[in-house]
């Protein structure tokens, strides 16, 4: 199966492969990894690049993106690329120089989706998060309803053809799709979705609304210490999940990637070794059964490994709710 036909039609007419090559990384190795990994990504057949200004390897991607346009590998229309607008920019007026600057970053005219990458705001500033005295993170209040009219705009200037939310639950979702006067609604909601985590009811509210689900840390997670909670137990050691890739002679992280696909999800696909970059391409080449959807469904128990904690009890947090 051809994976670059492998696309969900957004609410909007536009389309978006279904297998997503994430390009987070740990800091201290996200710009080495991005020029490293992200030409091979595309050389193997990913057309879906997912990025962000937080990850701070735009500049880097953009060049692996522009390296393999200019080997004739791709055209700038083959590659659907994602950017996030970070926390520091949910002000209105932020809103379109962030994007502008992602979009020199990346050395676009446009991208393909624009996604708000959490429904709370932070103190505007260079840095991604700025600090009291006391190390605590200085929160600004902004009505995300505000900043997705500024996105709606960047749509209709055609810096993006697509615009989207992250990490919003199903009453911040409401709060947009029943906003007056909205003109676009988010064509998704990108969030963390594995079996552990399957988020079905989220995912049935989303579909019910024609909006697409994305599941980033679709593999459980790396273990960020600021992010992440490393008591969880490690997703694909999970017995379930290897007792089904033994069956069909696959890993464990296939499997976990397949039961997104099947399932209507957009599934983002982080790879850190060539090898499993290239492997994570084998998810189109076979298929779960009803039993096997069934057994891994049965594995969810609501632990979300990126809980980002330090946002609790601040307004706009969106993991209190129940989806």
């Amino acid at each position: 199966m051809d994976p670059k036909s492998q696309r969900v039609k957004l609410n909007d007419g536009h389309f978006i492969p279904v297998l997503g090559f994430g390009t987070y990384a740990p800091p201290e190795v996200a710009k080495k990894e991005a020029l490293e990994f992200t030409p091979f990504a595309i050389e193997v057949g990913f057309r879906h690049i997912d990025c962000a200004h937080a990850y701070q390897n735009e500049e880097e991607i953009g060049q692996a993106i522009q390296s393999k346009i200019a080997d004739g590998t791709v055209k700038r229309e083959d590659i659907f690329c994602t950017s996030k607008l970070w926390l520091t920019s949910l002000r209105p007026e932020l809103v379109r120089p962030a994007l502008e600057k992602s979009l020199k970053n990346l050395q676009l005219d446009y991208v393909d989706l624009y996604i708000m990458h959490y429904p709370m705001a932070l103190k505007p500033g260079e840095e991604l998060s700025r600090k009291d005295e006391n190390g605590k993170l200085i929160f600004d209040s902004v009505d995300f309803c505000r900043t997705w009219e500024a996105l709606e705009k960047c749509k209709d200037a055609g810096l993006t053809k697509s615009i989207g939310v992250s990490n919003f639950n199903h009453k911040q979702l409401e709060k947009i799709l029943n906003k007056l006067g909205l003109k676009y609604k988010p064509v998704c909601n990108q969030v963390e979705c594995h079996p552990y985590l399957n988020q079905s009811k989220l995912l049935d509210f989303c579909k019910s609304h024609e909006i697409v689900l994305v599941a980033y840390a679709a593999l459980g997670s790396q273990r960020v210490k600021e992010w992440v909670n490393p008591n969880h137990p490690v997703l694909l050691e999970d017995p379930v999940l290897s007792a089904i890739a033994q069956k069909h002679k696959k890993t464990a992280a296939l499997v976990a990637l397949r039961y997104q696909i099947q399932r209507g999800v957009v599934v983002l696909a982080k790879g850190n070794n060539k090898k499993w970059i290239k492997e994570n391409m084998q998810v189109f080449d076979f298929e779960l059964t009803p039993e096997d959807m069934k057994a891994v469904d049965g594995l969810n128990r609501n632990i979300r490994y990126y809980e980002f904690h330090v946002g609790a009890g601040q307004p706009g947090y969106p993991f209190s709710e129940e989806y």
